[in-house]
């Protein structure tokens, strides 16, 4: 049963809203319990959640096509199927008979698409009868001893924690799924790579610069502007890449806390309090949210709910917000960098009232449309470039790496935890961790000063070099470093 997959725009009323979700359509049509499932649980389920679901239906829909007849029970189907999610299903020999030809996969890939299976099987077993693919059964002692160490871990974590029912939490723990899963490998965070501070001044009024206007005396034609403010609300700010996307005219405002300041604030693109500017028939200010007031203003949905191909999507992180409106402020590290924030703002919307937009979105084209990520990733590219560096991840020269920054920073400032944690709208205290971690360097350079401290104490805790003379490795040190005055030495340094 081959199949592909489409989008369909799936309407349920006679209101005139339609949902467009991804959908599977084979030989005989669209997979409808799927349809009817990521209908029910899309409120529950993120876009990339949905994609994924539907990436490990058709993948079960490809084994079981190709494998259907070496099997007569389908738990057994599926508890091979997720082996070869784990192995692939090509031989040391380099071929593949059943003409799958599927890389091995991750243990971490493996657990999300077959979580979504299993639900999915339970589901399709409650609504319609049939038989779960991967039922629960009772978990073994050592399973329980495993997830009453994981639940006790969560709960230590969570700010919520008395809210954490034992009771429900002994119902899970009692039970485990038919086909086994292998644990991921825990992997200690490294340091992320982040943009180098001594190259920002470059970068911003080297790099975005307007071709064709280097020598121009006015700032607002020798700059890119925009492009300026963005990546000042990612380095100086700590913002992700997706959220000044999400900013209207109305969220920079100036901070009379510290004149000559801008107050940056940044709403959730739907829940988040919309500007006061939306007027009922009575000519009374429309007190809504910002999905209300995109529809009813502008005829627009969230960036959030375009889905994630199309130009105008921006995504949203779940972020500890500020206050019961729904934003979240955006804290300057340095400071001055509000206030170079806020004279550069001027320029811009001077710049941006001339396109007329017809939305409330802060950064637009040429044109008075909203600007793209994609666009802003490519920009920020060839600024990069135009100051001698390679725009790369592993380089931290991408937009990722100004957020990496910002955290470095903070973490350079010796800031208490909990500052670390409002500062990057963090909802855990070990959220932050992958920002603050240090690289091998700064590690190396912490251990030598511990152990010079130690070895100036004389407790015994660095212990000396060894005397390879009497253990009788007579060329290991034909120069003598590591003997008489010159051993003294090596140990200062």
């Amino acid at each position: 049963m081959t199949h592909t997959v489409v989008r369909y725009k799936v309407v349920r009323d006679n209101t005139g809203i339609h949902e467009e979700i991804p959908v599977i359509l084979t030989e005989f049509g669209p997979l409808q319990p799927l349809i009817k499932y990521v209908l029910r649980q899309r409120h529950l389920m993120s876009e990339s959640s949905i994609d994924k679901l539907v990436q490990a239906v058709g993948l079960l829909i490809d084994y079981t096509e190709a494998n259907h007849q070496s099997f007569d029970d389908p738990k057994e189907l599926f508890e091979v199927f997720v082996q070869r999610l784990y192995s692939g299903t090509v031989g040391v020999d380099g071929n593949d008979p059943s003409d799958l030809y599927w890389d091995a996969r991750s243990p971490a890939v493996v657990r999300v698409l077959v979580n979504h299976l299993s639900k999915f099987s339970d589901w399709m077993a409650q609504e319609q009868g049939t038989t779960p693919l991967n039922p629960w059964r009772q978990a073994t002692r050592a399973e329980e001893r495993l997830a009453w160490a994981a639940w006790h871990h969560q709960r230590s974590r969570a700010f919520l924690s008395h809210t954490m029912s034992v009771d429900v939490a002994s119902l899970k723990v009692s039970r485990a799924r038919t086909a086994l899963l292998k644990n991921t490998p825990v992997i200690d965070h490294g340091p992320v790579k982040y943009f180098p501070q001594d190259r920002m001044h470059d970068l911003l009024f080297r790099g975005f610069i307007v071709p064709g206007k280097q020598r121009s005396p006015r700032v607002e034609e020798r700059l890119n502007l925009r492009d300026i403010l963005i990546t000042m609300l990612l380095h100086y700010g700590g913002l992700r890449m997706s959220e000044p996307f999400h900013l209207y005219v109305h969220d920079v405002i100036h901070d009379d806390t510290d004149p000559g300041c801008a107050l940056v604030r940044v709403f959730h693109p739907s829940y988040g309090q919309a500007p006061a500017d939306l007027f009922d028939a009575k000519g009374k200010p429309v007190a809504c949210d910002r999905a209300t007031y995109l529809r009813d203003r502008y005829g627009l949905p969230p960036r959030t709910e375009y889905k994630s191909t199309h130009t105008l999507h921006a995504g949203w992180k779940g972020n500890a917000l500020d206050s019961k409106r729904h934003f979240m402020d955006v804290h300057w590290v340095p400071r001055w960098a509000g206030r170079l924030f806020w004279k550069l703002w001027v320029f811009y919307m001077a710049q941006r009232d001339q396109h007329t937009p017809d939305h409330p979105y802060a950064f637009v084209t040429r044109e008075g449309k909203p600007y793209s990520i994609d666009a802003f990733e490519d920009a920020h590219a060839k600024a990069v470039r135009r100051i001698g560096l390679v725009p790369a991840k592993a380089a931290g020269t991408t937009p990722h790496g100004h957020r990496h920054a910002y955290g470095q920073r903070l973490s350079d400032l010796h800031l208490d935890a909990t500052f670390l944690k409002k500062a990057l709208h963090h909802k855990s205290l070990e959220s932050q961790v992958v920002y603050t971690e240090p690289d091998r360097v700064k590690l190396n350079r912490a251990i030598d000063a511990a152990l010079a401290r130690a070895e100036k104490a004389e407790d015994g805790t660095a212990p000396p070099p060894p005397d390879f003379l009497a253990y009788g490795f007579k060329d290991v040190d034909p120069l003598g470093l590591l003997s008489g005055p010159n051993r003294r030495l090596l140990r200062r340094s």
